[in-house]
């Protein structure tokens, strides 16, 4: 077993402003055990993670009128995703989404 150390737990430090509606998403770690106690191999975890903590939003996207719209997504909400290879960058050793707004699908309550 994996004991956690300081830098697993710690946020990002993100030193990036975002353009337009993109919005960072720290993705969630696969599940390894379900609910009814069946522990999930390795082998088995090859699909990307599709809910995730927002980190941080842009400004908004701007319509054809030059207004921006506001995001309706913000930090720190849960959020369920479109994963995308594409979308996968990497800040302080930890892999986290780039993504747009769009991307996202739904705000866990």
């Amino acid at each position: 077993m994996k004991k956690e150390t300081k830098k697993d737990t710690k946020e990002p430090n993100i030193k990036m402003r975002l353009l337009g509606d993109r919005v960072l998403v720290k993705p969630e770690e696969a599940m390894k055990k379900t609910a009814g106690g069946i522990y999930i191999p390795d082998a088995a975890k090859q699909e990307k993670p599709t809910r995730g903590i927002v980190l941080a939003v842009g400004p908004g996207r701007m319509n054809d009128d030059g207004k921006v719209l506001p995001m309706q997504v913000k930090p720190g909400q849960k959020v369920y995703f479109n994963p995308g290879w594409e979308s996968e960058i990497e800040i302080d050793e930890q892999k986290l989404h780039l993504i747009h707004e769009s991307d996202v699908k739904a705000i866990i309550t």
